[in-house]
């Protein structure tokens, strides 16, 4: 990996880490959205990652071991180059039912179903997509670090 392979990386991991942010913000904001445009309740969104590969010995093998053909055993362990988010899925599971009458979408026995947003997972989740933002940057400070004392050596 070049210098500017751990950089890119943990830049690529910056972009997915706040796509992730900005999808949990957007279920918080939803948490009481009991109609969408096509009639239903509003669903939870979860971003998918998968690692960024160029070739097949990326991240994916770096983990399970394989030995590529015709690689030698040291050569199969290079390190990985990022993430990606692939794409965003909605949660399809249903959501809280709630006995509410008067409420413009109950059903013919009063009840409204919720989304399926739960406020205390999404905080979780939050927490842990801002650490794992906050490792990404702190990771490409170390990279600008260590590039700056390697061009003050020959200073």
């Amino acid at each position: 990996m070049s210098m500017f392979g751990g950089i890119d990386a943990s830049a690529s991991g910056l972009t997915a880490e706040r796509l992730r942010m900005d999808v949990i913000s957007n279920n918080i904001a939803n948490v009481n959205t009991t109609r969408t445009a096509n009639g239903e309740p509003f669903r939870r969104g979860v971003v998918v990652f998968e690692p960024r590969t160029e070739e097949k010995s990326a991240f994916a093998n770096f983990l399970s071991g394989e030995l590529l053909e015709g690689a030698k055993k040291k050569d199969n362990r290079k390190p990985g180059k990022g993430v990606r988010a692939t794409k965003i899925i909605h949660d399809d599971s249903p959501g809280k039912m709630v006995y509410d009458p008067g409420h413009p979408d109950a059903n013919a026995q009063g009840y409204v179903e919720l989304p399926n947003v739960n406020i205390v997972n999404e905080m979780v989740d939050m927490i842990t997509a801002s650490r794992a933002y906050e490792a990404n940057a702190t990771a490409i400070q170390s990279a600008k670090s260590m590039a700056n004392a390697a061009i003050n050596i020959s200073k």
